[in-house]
């Protein structure tokens, strides 16, 4: 993999560069007052210098300068800094730089900003991340930006993002390649790559017949896929065990949807472009999975369901109307074709609710793009919805504050009674409902009631605060926080919830 590479120094002076980019508020008082005095020679005669990105020479050496913005509002946040080191890798990249360092002089002053370099860097790699067709057709030369070291970090601290950069950069890969190079098969084949030769265990279930008895809520998806070979569903199953004693168990069901176009409820008007990116949550979760595999956190096990799958029209297609009998047992009558990814990842859920009750401490986790609704009420924010046991060991606020520090924002929604009225059965001939016949944006309470019906699909209904066997259990929708300016079509992939869950988990 070709990301860049994090290096630490403690200094200017320790520190192998060929571009200095400095990101801050204020360049005036700099721990070098040689740099600081070129500097301020430089601003008397160009006022752009702490309005907007700027190349300096000092001493025949680059200086870039990058300038956050205010930063002691109530609203701002580590974002200034994530930003900030995007447009400034760039700059950095066109004037031939490939071993930049990142220097933050007025860095964590502030608790909100405590990891203030490590997520410029991430921002750095955010931004320099070219897709994986691009540079399989015009060789890895178009990232040319082979290490960034950051001045002030330890080793320990360049472990770690290094970790989470290499994660971002494979859930980026899986989440943003076109249908064809990352039709099912071909994604699977991407992960057992990704994983060959690490701790972390790869299954991989190509098996129709398998997938129609042991899924049948995603073999029903599946099935207008099945006259294509290369589209053919896959589930990939990846799991890491620590060294040492196992506290806690972190349980995952991501969405992989390679395409969705809507099935038999065509996605009309333009909405079907970007569909290729409906793959994002099992992207992320394959992200977060490389993330550990590179950095092997104590204690923690981590185990993945991916739910891989076209989402094809054609005469084989399934329609509304029908009702499928999930693995659970639960009769679900199909309400919208396009309200697919609850139904291909609801039999794996109950699979890993079923794994669960043997496991220490478990908490599970749906991550998906599945509703427009989330992006319309979030905007550029992850949508968490919980159960009650994870409410009441407030997983999702622990989690949304985590990422509040790591430019990976989240709010937390609650689930109601209203959403499990909204999926209940019309008649005796069904047990829920999937979803109703209209856009999720424009259904009320439109991202939260596929929580409800994710829980009693997988069977975590009989789980809650009040049973023998309470299992946590959160829905993460990313719908709107998955892709850059909620651009679905050409805006980069996030890698939405992986720094998260990560620096939550794992650090």
């Amino acid at each position: 993999m070709a990301y860049p590479h994090a290096v630490a120094a403690a200094t200017f002076d320790d520190a192998a560069h060929d571009a200095l980019i400095i990101i801050g508020n204020d360049f005036s008082h700099l721990a070098d007052s040689s740099l600081s005095q070129s500097i301020a020679a430089q601003m008397a005669v160009d006022a752009r210098i702490g309005k907007q990105v700027t190349l300096l020479v000092i001493d025949s050496k680059r200086v870039i300068l990058a300038p956050t913005g205010p930063l002691n509002r109530d609203y701002d946040d580590v974002r200034r800094y994530f930003d900030a080191a995007k447009l400034a890798i760039n700059e950095a990249k066109a004037s031939g730089c490939t071993q930049p360092a990142i220097y933050l002089p007025q860095a964590s002053q502030e608790s909100r900003y405590q990891y203030a370099l490590e997520v410029a860097y991430l921002g750095a790699c955010q931004a320099l991340w070219q897709p994986l067709e691009a540079r399989e057709f015009h060789g890895q030369n178009i990232e040319p930006i082979t290490q960034i070291t950051l001045i002030g970090a330890n080793e320990k601290t360049a472990k770690a993002v290094d970790a989470m950069a290499a994660g971002q950069y494979a859930a980026r890969d899986l989440c943003g390649t076109e249908p064809e190079r990352m039709a099912p098969p071909r994604f699977a084949d991407y992960c057992v790559d990704l994983f060959k030769g690490s701790n972390v265990s790869v299954e991989v279930i190509s098996d129709i017949a398998k997938i129609d008895k042991d899924y049948p809520m995603l073999s029903t998806v599946a099935r207008a896929s099945y006259a294509v070979e290369r589209h053919h569903p896959r589930v990939v199953k990846l799991e890491y065990i620590p060294q040492g004693d196992v506290t806690r168990t972190l349980m995952f069901v991501g969405k992989g949807l390679v395409y969705d176009t809507g099935g038999a409820d065509l996605k009309v008007g333009g909405y079907m472009a970007g569909m290729s990116r409906d793959k994002g949550g099992a992207a992320s979760v394959a992200g977060l999975m490389k993330s550990v595999a590179d950095f092997q956190p104590q204690g923690v096990k981590v185990i993945a369901y991916l739910a891989v799958v076209r989402n094809s029209i054609g005469s084989d297609c399934f329609v509304p109307d029908e009702i499928i009998t999930s693995r659970e047992g639960v009769r679900v009558r199909i309400g919208n074709t396009d309200a697919e990814g609850r139904l291909a990842m609801g039999d794996l859920l109950s699979e890993m609710k079923d794994l669960a009750k043997g496991e220490v401490n478990p908490e599970l986790f749906t991550v998906a793009t599945l509703t427009g609704h989330a992006a319309r009420a979030m905007g550029p924010y992850s949508a968490y919805v919980e159960n009650g046991p994870a409410r009441a060991a407030n997983v999702s606020r622990k989690l949304a504050d985590c990422g509040d520090l790591w430019a990976d924002g989240a709010e937390v929604s609650r689930s109601r009674r209203e959403d499990y009225d909204f999926i209940k059965p019309r008649t005796l001939a069904d047990d829920v409902l999937s979803s109703n016949n209209a856009a999720s944006a424009v259904t009320a309470r439109g991202h939260q009631f596929p929580m409800a019906f994710l829980a009693v699909v997988g069977g975590l209904d009989k789980h809650g605060t009040d049973s023998a066997e309470p299992i946590p259990y959160v829905h993460m929708d990313i719908a709107g926080s998955g892709v850059e300016g909620g651009d679905w079509q050409h805006g980069k992939p996030t890698a939405a919830g992986l720094s998260s869950l990560f620096a939550r988990y794992c650090l």
